[in-house]
């Protein structure tokens, strides 16, 4: 059994992919088990001393924070903190969401700045291993004070209360816990507030995008290259010297991803009768390339937030500080979600343009990709479809980043809507993958027009993988059922590339 110990290395998003698709075990390095109970000694201590309200650990929570709470009544304070956040609804978060949601509250309670028992985030890492997934609802966050109401439902288990997926069932966790032989987390002092404040919620959701995403952006520049060839597109726009004067990072690596998948093409070497193609062909690296730099900014505001502490109060035993700020606060995931959609809209806006494109007619290609068109619509509706997908997108691009609605009688003034823009921008990732398989489905109907001439040998070997799934459409046929085999073909094609193709994001 493979084991990541949480904590010994830094959190990366390979680390994440290979934990998640290989079914690595989690658990607590040594080290992080001592910050976690040397902080949890300190807090005892300092409440045993008695003296100042601490937000959150003897007060009140949100507007009542200037209400003193006994020591006799601060776990059932943090139990009440619980039970009344989960307030979600709406869909219910998928299960690989959720497995997400644990590994990364347990990193985030690991670095001892959080005052947990070290009993709590080991009951988190089991959930993880033995895959108990607590039920969350994807409604109900305002992205500060952290996702309360979802990581609320998250917590419910720790506590013998709410309902978890175990082996493919929903179940109440009173049935797992009598499985399990377990007894409920009896919370300390602080412990709802730790498990509840944080950024788990949109930081799942922003990573599951983020490594979808990352395999998407390479898939668009592959199936965009290939609708070029289709269209018999020219290669002028992707030299190098064009893109170096003009230094965009993601530019420049696109183009230089569409020269390496070109590399052998008899039908690229061709002479061409038409001197420019349109932008959506002769601007791949341009457009495909801006979306690759805002991906890279998303990218590094993710990782520095899965490694980071995000509940409050945050405590430092070694400076002998307990401080209430706000570091639960998802402006910087909102912003950047926000910005991760609207870079995967543009990819979906110009790979539609693309395809549409390619049922003009134009070039030798005979109208909407069928020998005999008007008897057969051909690949007429495809576009409508790849059409209103890209509409949907340019609707869920409206940002949630710039909402704030107030909360708590005011305490809460400013929130960031993060999760908000969390949940909408995984619908962008689905909505381009479905647009991309529409475009490839296209692509490989159009480049069937050229032959006997060959494209790349990368190309070529990439077609017939597909032509495995797919077939040459000759008349009309139910044509969903292509969709959904090319986006199936999508989600399970091996990208197994020379590393000189896979250069950028």
């Amino acid at each position: 059994m493979n084991i990541h110990y949480i904590n010994a290395e830094k959190l990366t998003f390979k680390r994440i992919f290979d934990i998640l698709r290989e079914g690595y075990h989690i658990a607590l390095s040594d080290e992080s088990k001592q910050r976690i109970v040397a902080c949890r000694e300190y807090l005892d201590r300092k409440l045993a001393q008695g003296g100042d309200a601490i937000y959150g650990i003897n007060t009140g929570f949100g507007s009542l924070c200037d209400t003193k709470i006994s020591n006799s009544q601060l776990g059932s304070l943090q139990k009440n903190l619980v039970m009344s956040h989960a307030c979600g609804t709406g869909d219910k978060v998928p299960d690989e969401i959720v497995k997400l949601m644990l590994l990364l509250k347990v990193q985030s309670l690991s670095y001892g700045h959080s005052g947990v028992q070290l009993a709590t985030v080991q009951r988190l890492v089991d959930f993880f291993n033995l895959d108990i997934l607590p039920v969350v609802y994807q409604m109900g966050s305002l992205g500060a004070s952290g996702d309360l109401s979802p990581l609320a439902h998250m917590s419910l288990p720790l506590i013998g209360m709410g309902e978890v997926v175990y082996k493919g069932e929903t179940m109440p966790m009173e049935t797992v816990q009598q499985l399990m032989q377990w007894q409920p987390i009896e919370l300390q002092s602080k412990e709802g507030l730790a498990l509840l404040n944080g950024t788990q919620f949109m930081s799942a959701y922003g990573v599951f995008s983020l490594l979808k995403t990352f395999r998407l952006s390479m898939l668009a520049d592959i199936i965009g290259t290939i609708s070029l060839e289709a269209f018999d597109g020219r290669i002028e726009p992707f030299f190098d010297q064009v893109h170096r004067i003009r230094h965009h990072k993601g530019q420049i690596a696109t183009a230089e991803r569409v020269r390496k998948i070109l590399e052998g093409s008899e039908l690229m070497s061709r002479p061409k009768s038409h001197v420019q193609d349109p932008y959506s062909f002769r601007c791949i690296p341009q457009v495909h390339g801006a979306s690759k730099d805002s991906l890279n900014y998303v990218a590094y505001v993710f990782s520095n937030e899965i490694n980071a502490v995000t509940d409050n109060p945050t405590i430092f035993p070694d400076e002998d500080l307990i401080v209430s700020a706000g570091n639960f606060h998802g402006q910087p995931l909102a912003l950047a979600l926000d910005n991760l959609a609207i870079a995967l809209a543009e990819w979906g806006s110009i790979s539609e343009r693309r395809t549409y494109q390619l049922l003009h007619g134009k070039r030798g290609l005979p109208p909407f990709l069928v020998a005999e068109p008007g008897l057969n619509s051909g690949f007429m509706i495809p576009q409508y479809t790849s059409a209103s997908l890209v509409s949907q997108n340019k609707q869920l691009c409206t940002p949630a980043s710039v909402d704030s609605i107030e909360s708590s009688q005011g305490q809460e003034d400013h929130v960031s809507m993060g999760a908000n823009a969390a949940t909408k921008a995984l619908r962008v990732v689905y909505n381009l993958e479905r647009i991309l398989a529409i475009e490839l489905f296209n692509a490989a109907q159009a480049l069937e027009f050229r032959r006997p001439a060959k494209s790349s040998p990368f190309i070529e070997e990439f077609f017939a993988k597909y032509r495995e799934r797919v077939g040459f459409i000759r008349e009309d046929k139910v044509m969903y059922t292509e969709i959904e085999k090319s986006i199936q073909f999508l989600r399970d094609i091996q990208l197994d590339i020379p590393d000189a193709l896979v250069k950028g994001v």
